[in-house]
């Protein structure tokens, strides 16, 4: 391990060998970086449509909920006008019809970790070709600042826990200037590069922000990812199914694109509690009203309730609820919060679709054996957007698998769970 380690505090089960991919599966995530790019792009475009009045208002209204008016302003600076996120991740789970994409992150942990175990597992698996390559990882985030010699990641004391592996990731990029500040750092140079590791909700916390933004709309600095709350909404899947933008998304993505995504994003609403005309129910639910999502069985509740954005509960496997897995009284009052919510923090209803079982191991160091487990896994896939306009290309750098106890509902890098990267080959599971 790294001196300074990797996760403050944290700790995960080692795996003696990389996670399989089956052939197919490996190349269908290495070419979903274009296929979300461009989503972002469209959810762009959709906002501003929106806010021009050349799209529904109602869009930029749930996209603005509970943000402070100076972040809205900043949102619709022509400044940041067509700044897109330059790190992708998408949450990934294997299930038995394949996988689903069940949330998008554009300020995700991880990546000085997948950067360690692509350059370990690949020097101690010679054989084994990591997806991503032993250096993916870290070639991937230096190459989304382009020419830029002075790169601050900024890591507020919210992403405390992830400070260690980006001062690792910074150490391995030779030849330029990277550095791990704190959120009161400000000693900015015309030309430097931004890395902005701490989300909107927490700006209260980040004294150098304000100064970090306005250098950036100024174009002193660069900055990603941008000062745009609308990419840190999970409420971007629900506007993907709604069927009054279909046509938008036809013409933005193109009918593969967006055919594409519908295949492997669940059904996704916001629960917003507006009135509904007697003879209109909510698609796919058959509901006339959101107090009706409390009357359900607990088998008809294969759903998850989470925050969708803008909020200390919304990362983490924080303010999320599983329909089946709560006592009614439970999820009455997970529903109760949600409505409440709507007009300062929205929540998201989303299909749940079970994860399939995958068979891994794990070493014990502590009686010195490999231990088989049968578990659920998810993906975690990385693209780095390099270039600019219609040269920007997102490189997948790498893939970080987290397999848990079968028996955990939500999958996220617990001290139980084994956290690998990826290879691709006829064997995988």
């Amino acid at each position: 391990m790294p001196p300074g380690g990797l996760f403050a505090g944290l700790q995960w089960r080692i795996s003696l060998a990389p996670f399989p991919l089956d052939t197919h599966l490996a190349k269908e995530i290495e070419s979903l970086g274009r296929v979300l790019l461009q989503f972002y792009r469209a959810v762009n475009l959709l906002y501003r449509r929106s806010v021009e009045g050349k799209q529904s208002a109602w869009i930029a209204r749930w996209l603005d909920l509970g943000k402070p008016a100076e972040l809205i302003a900043l949102q619709r600076s022509p400044a940041f006008k067509n700044d897109v996120p330059r790190v992708i991740r998408p949450d990934i789970l294997l299930t038995e019809n394949g996988f689903g994409i069940t949330e998008l992150d554009s300020i995700p942990g991880g990546i000085g970790l997948t950067g360690w175990l692509n350059e370990t597992y690949s020097r101690l698996n010679a054989e084994t070709k990591i997806l991503g390559g032993a250096d993916g990882m870290v070639r991937g985030f230096e190459g989304i600042f382009g020419s830029a010699k002075n790169v601050h990641i900024i890591v507020s004391e919210e992403a405390a826990t992830y400070r260690p592996e980006m001062e690792w990731l910074a150490h391995q990029i030779k030849g330029s200037e990277y550095r791990v500040q704190n959120s009161a750092f400000s000693d900015f140079q015309e030309g430097d590069a931004v890395y902005r590791f701490f989300e909107l909700f927490d700006l209260p916390n980040v004294s150098s922000a304000k100064k970090i933004f306005e250098l950036a709309a100024e174009k002193k600095i660069t900055l990603t990812p941008p000062p745009k709350p609308l990419f840190e909404e999970k409420m971007l899947f629900a506007l993907l199914w709604n069927w009054n933008l279909r046509d938008f998304w036809r013409q933005e993505l193109g009918e593969g694109f967006f055919a594409r995504l519908k295949k492997i994003i669940p059904y996704t609403w916001v629960v917003d509690p507006a009135p509904m005309p007697p003879h209109a129910a909510i698609p796919g639910l058959d509901l006339t009203d959101w107090q009706q999502l409390k009357t359900l069985s607990q088998r008809d509740r294969e759903l998850i309730l989470k925050v969708s954005g803008f909020s200390e509960k919304a990362w983490g496997a924080r303010g999320v609820f599983f329909g089946s897995d709560l006592p009614q009284a439970d999820w009455v009052a997970a529903v109760d919060e949600a409505i409440a919510s709507f007009e300062k923090s929205p929540f998201v209803l989303q299909r749940y679709e079970k994860p399939r079982l995958v068979e891994a191991a794990w070493f014990d160091f502590d009686k010195n054996e490999t231990v088989p487990l049968k578990g659920r896994a998810r993906l975690c896939p990385y693209y780095f957007v390099s270039g600019e306009g219609d040269a920007a290309r997102p490189q997948l750098g790498g893939i970080l698998a987290t397999v848990v106890p079968a028996d955990k509902k939500i999958i996220h890098g617990m001290t139980e769970a084994i956290l690998a990267p990826c290879t691709a080959g006829a064997a995988g599971k």
